[in-house]
């Protein structure tokens, strides 16, 4: 499994790692919109203005603290959620091993029991001729090692070959059956483990969510208006920032395009000189049709049937999905199968640099790799963002940027 794999970064080892999970630095930005709002007031302020002043500064810094922890709390949560979903399939996948074991140890029990049932009837048979005691047959299938008792007690030679028969399909039988519990019963043993680590993980994800939950209900109408207000703010800059990557994507392009023309020209030009030379004769043009592209178009019109569906930690769908299991519906849609957590996806594929981001492209955020979204061009993504918020486009500048691959 991936859990030999996956990093494991500390969410709030140090303020400047907390801090990136803001993204655009909230302290500026407050500060900004308390300029702003107080750009028309008086040069000399009355004491009610004052105090109205310093309960809007205390409101602000306090839903910066709750905005960074809970910030945290949830980025913590999504390591979790991939803990969890890591632990969901090793537990499913050992559920399935232990499941056909299960039922080749009652297989390996019945043909047991078959071969215990043929030499049974050797034992009847011979106590009916018998003296009327208990007989050798009917001894070893009481026997713990039937063929110990035989060469004791020198009777196989007394045995016809049926019987000699009968005995060697009851012993290895029952030695299979046993064998094949044994395997079972092993692992049965592992899945329990496998169901523990998963029933952590949950209940990590599930205190984790409670906590930010507990603090978001703490916040006063004041300290909740300031959050909103930091938060338009931060959509705000966000998406200054994805027009200027586009407008620059535009203008290379342009670029990119100007060229690539004038080298069409030059070799329609010296095509012809050779075409004239060859008696007319020309190249056949190349052959159309990108699968790339395509499967791109399957995997985003996917995701975009999908928004406005919430985030549940732990789901796939078709109802819900939480990021990870948005990307893998999405890429599976498109005929294309990717690994169900963060930290085996990223490994995917092949690596694209940030200026050379397609639609479809998986892209990965903080350093701990434990969110992940679909580029959909012009510096948007869709992606199932958190708890109590739906599948939506949003803007790849939003959270710290880790790398992007593109599966295929």
């Amino acid at each position: 499994m991936g859990s030999h794999r996956k990093p494991r970064v500390g969410i709030l080892e140090s303020p400047a790692a907390r801090r990136s999970a803001v993204g655009v630095g909230a302290a500026a930005l407050a500060s900004a919109s308390l300029l702003t709002q107080t750009a028309h007031a008086d040069d000399e302020e009355t004491p009610a203005v004052e105090e109205q002043r310093e309960r809007a500064g205390e409101a602000r810094e306090r839903a910066l603290e709750v905005r960074e922890r809970v910030d945290a709390l949830y980025q913590e949560a999504g390591v979790a959620t991939q803990a969890y979903n890591e632990a969901r399939e090793a537990t499913d996948a050992q559920q399935e091993r232990a499941d056909e074991l299960m039922t080749r140890a009652a297989e390996a029990t019945e043909a047991a029991n078959d071969a215990r049932r043929v030499l049974g009837t050797y034992a009847a048979a011979q106590y009916r001729t018998g003296s009327g005691g208990l007989s050798d047959t009917a001894a070893l299938l009481f026997a713990p090692d039937p063929r110990s008792l035989f060469s004791t007690e020198h009777t196989l030679d007394r045995l016809s070959a049926a019987q000699n028969q009968a005995l060697d399909d009851f012993t290895e039988r029952r030695e299979q059956a046993a064998a094949q519990r044994d395997e079972a019963n092993a692992a049965l043993a592992e899945l329990e483990t496998h169901e523990a680590e998963l029933a952590s993980q949950k209940e990590t994800v599930q205190s984790r969510l409670a906590e930010a939950r507990a603090l978001m209900e703490q916040l006063t109408a004041e300290e909740e208006a300031e959050l909103a207000e930091l938060e338009r703010l931060e959509r705000e800059e966000a998406e200054r920032r994805t027009e200027r990557a586009r407008q620059e994507r535009e203008e290379r392009e342009r670029a990119e395009a100007a060229e690539a023309a004038e080298a069409a020209e030059a070799a329609e030009a010296t095509e012809g000189d050779a075409g004239e030379e060859s008696g007319g004769q020309s190249a056949p043009p190349p052959a159309s049709g990108d699968s790339g592209t395509s499967q791109a178009q399957a995997v985003l019109a996917y995701a975009e049937a999908q928004l406005g569906k919430p985030y549940v930690w732990g789901a796939t769908g078709p109802n819900s999905f939480d990021c990870s299991g948005l990307t893998q519906a999405a890429w599976r849609a498109a005929g294309v199968e990717i690994p169900r957590v963060t930290w085996d996806q990223v490994n995917i594929g092949t690596q694209v640099s940030r200026d050379a981001l397609q639609p479809g492209d998986l892209v990965f955020f903080y350093d701990d790799i434990s969110h992940v979204g679909l580029y959909a061009g012009g510096g948007q993504m869709i992606h199932a963002p958190r708890p109590g918020e739906a599948v939506r486009y949003e803007s790849i500048d939003t959270m710290p940027w880790h790398s992007a691959v593109r599966p295929g």
